[in-house]
């Protein structure tokens, strides 16, 4: 592979000139959700040796992004050919938390769960303390790679698994309360521990602290109500009796209707 590269290196010089601002373009692009406009402004940005690396892994974020609105494989395969060209070792503190997340998103999309829950806990260790919203994503990532890796595994590793995330969660809410991945992920991971009475209050608590979140309160109540209405109260109700579970399921969905209302 590296043989490659170098003869792509050389062969940059006689190709269009690139210029600084098409990787700032590939950037704005991505971040508009401007996927086929990031591509060709990454593409042009590789042409430059000094933003080859990090217009290579804008390239295979963009790919990754496509693919999932697309699911053409073409896309999946162009994402893991450009992380196979970055240079890891020179990239800059944000471009390397992007290259984390992409090799883990990248392992996600092809059902690798276990090895990119690994691959994103490292991005998310790697994000502390820098980009709010790249922090977001990883967290947010990883969280969804242990969830879908934990659901094939024996119960005593699937409990291990989501202790361990609502550990990391828990730790992250307390250090940036606003924190919306880690506000429902530590609920979820309290359920996924079979700790129903925990996730409860979890939850209860994520509503409660949303508006910390920002521009993300919105989608972490939807999500949260969603976790507590489809999981969190039957999971509680589970083990009663048929003749008393209808009630105090009744009960529950009154509670937290009354908890959104008081805290809208």
């Amino acid at each position: 592979m590296r043989p490659a590269a170098a003869l792509l290196l050389v062969a940059w010089p006689l190709a269009a000139a690139a210029t600084p601002a098409d990787l700032a373009r590939a950037r704005t692009a991505y971040n508009q959700r401007q996927f086929d406009v990031a591509i060709e402004a990454a593409t042009a940005a590789r042409r430059t040796p000094a933003t080859a690396d990090a217009a290579a892994v804008v390239l295979a974020r963009a790919h990754l992004e496509r693919y999932r609105e697309r699911v053409d494989p073409a896309d999946l395969a162009a994402a893991r050919t450009a992380l196979g060209a970055v240079r890891a070792d020179v990239l800059g503190a944000r471009d390397r938390v992007e290259y984390l997340l992409a090799l883990g998103q990248a392992l996600f999309l092809e059902d690798d769960f276990g090895a990119a829950a690994r691959v994103l806990e490292s991005a998310v260790e790697v994000a502390a303390g820098g980009d709010p919203r790249l922090r977001e994503a990883a967290l947010d990532w990883w969280g969804s790679a242990v969830e879908r890796h934990a659901a094939g595994v024996p119960a005593d590793a699937r409990r291990d698994a989501f202790a361990r995330l609502g550990d990391r969660m828990a730790r992250e809410l307390a250090r940036e309360p606003g924190l919306a991945a880690a506000a429902y992920w530590v609920a979820a991971a309290a359920r996924g521990e079979g700790q129903a009475a925990q996730a409860w209050d979890a939850a209860i608590a994520g509503w409660v602290r949303a508006r910390l979140a920002g521009d993300r309160a919105a989608a972490l109540r939807a999500d949260l109500d969603r976790l507590v209405r489809e999981g969190i109260i039957p999971d509680r109700v589970a083990r009663l009796a048929p003749e008393a579970r209808a009630r105090a399921e009744a009960d529950l969905r009154a509670e937290w209707a009354l908890v959104k209302e008081r805290w809208r």
